[in-house]
């Protein structure tokens, strides 16, 4: 990187809620916040945001008119953005938007396919309300920003291409500012049936219904949950920062399957190393697995790890057997997790795999990866922070 980047406002929305105390406190159990509910007229494993959250997110259906014909998943990032960019000071700065979303509109594109299939013509609001623009220019529209909006969607590390773009308009000097973020809202009878008909998805009600970070399971235990995360990324260090940003890789590897990755994850062993090209791997304290809870992904990630790192491994850890995969916004929901773990100086292990011991956390890798093999790498770290 050529310079620092500075994160200095983190917000969520998942299943944990978005209060970041709560975030935190409900880390600190081993308690998953993966249930059955029905869906496609069957029980099925989700991870839902928690009722007083989608108050929340239907309250702010009713401050626009136009809010009421937005999908959630543009409703997510409207929500974590403002409070973001609030706990940021961006006030009075004009700033770039990039959100990605794997999906984006899911629920309204599925509902708006159903009315032309039963009526063979399409509703007025159909396309504005269901292109993967959307997102960006909705954020950007309520935030009433004049900077970049940008819309991607490169699968299941959507939210971390988000960040690498941000930290590319910042260090090309078009930019001083940038919010990015990554949202999805995936609870669909169509996106659910999609990860059943490939044989990812949990089936097995058990205590932990995704096992992710289990190296020894033998069936694939995938589950979805829906979120959001914004962040405020600003140039150089600066006094109120989170963290600093010191390394980003990504990397794309050939694939032989449509969804899955190489044995060891070519892709990632390129991405941590290009992250962790001016850096000593044994200063990397944590690393928080993309790990979605299948069988090859979750090994073909700790194998890259153990080419990596050789025979003394960092902490491990992930979140998604807590709050299920979030597609595009699970890169920037693992990245706010090792920033909590930044803040708290502690390592949240998981009930599959158990790290040695505990030690201080000054540095955390985080990883993403998506159908298509590409694989993302974030080093933060609270080493160079600026003391009060």
């Amino acid at each position: 990187m050529k310079t620092e980047i500075s994160i200095v406002s983190a917000v969520s929305l998942s299943a944990l809620g978005t209060i970041k105390d709560e975030i935190w406190k409900a880390y600190l159990t081993d308690k998953s916040y993966i249930k059955q509910t029905k869906l496609n007229d069957k029980p099925t494993f989700v991870a839902q945001i928690p009722d007083s959250l989608q108050a929340e997110i239907e309250q702010l259906k009713t401050e626009n008119d136009r809010y009421k014909n937005l999908d959630p998943s543009v409703l997510f990032a409207i929500f974590t953005a403002r409070k973001a960019v609030e706990k940021a000071g961006w006030k009075h700065q004009n700033f770039g938007v990039n959100f990605g979303s794997s999906r984006g509109a899911t629920q309204l594109f599925e509902e708006h396919h159903q009315y032309f299939l039963e009526h063979k013509k399409a509703k007025p609001l159909a396309s504005p309300t269901t292109t993967l623009g959307n997102i960006s220019s909705w954020v950007a529209h309520d935030l009433q920003t004049k900077g970049p909006e940008i819309s991607h969607s490169i699968t299941c590390s959507t939210a971390l291409h988000a960040l690498l773009n941000g930290i590319a308009w910042l260090e090309s000097g078009f930019a001083n500012y940038f919010l990015i973020g990554g949202s999805e809202a995936p609870l669909t009878p169509f996106t659910i049936a999609q990860m059943e008909a490939l044989k990812i998805y949990a089936t097995e009600n058990d205590t932990y219904i995704c096992k992710s970070l289990d190296l020894n399971k033998k069936k694939n235990t995938m589950v979805l949950g829906e979120g959001a995360a914004s962040i405020c990324l600003e140039k150089g260090k600066k006094s109120n920062a989170l963290a600093i940003i010191e390394g980003i890789g990504f990397a794309t590897e050939i694939l032989n399957h449509n969804i899955s990755i190489s044995e060891e994850a070519i892709c990632f062993q390129k991405s941590m190393k290009m992250t962790l090209e001016n850096i000593d791997y044994q200063d990397v304290d944590v690393v928080v697995m993309h790990a979605p809870g299948t069988i090859q992904g979750d090994l073909s990630e700790y194998k890259a790890i153990q080419n990596v790192f050789g025979e003394k491994l960092p902490m491990l850890t992930t979140n998604k057997w807590k709050i299920g995969h979030t597609f595009g916004a699970s890169g920037l929901l693992s990245l706010e997790l090792a920033l909590l773990m930044l803040k708290n100086n502690q390592c949240i292990d998981t009930p599959f795999y158990k790290n040695i011991q505990q030690k201080n956390i000054n540095k955390v890798l985080v990883n993403a990866v998506g159908f298509g093999g590409n694989a993302v790498s974030v080093l933060i770290s609270k080493n160079n922070l600026i003391k009060d």
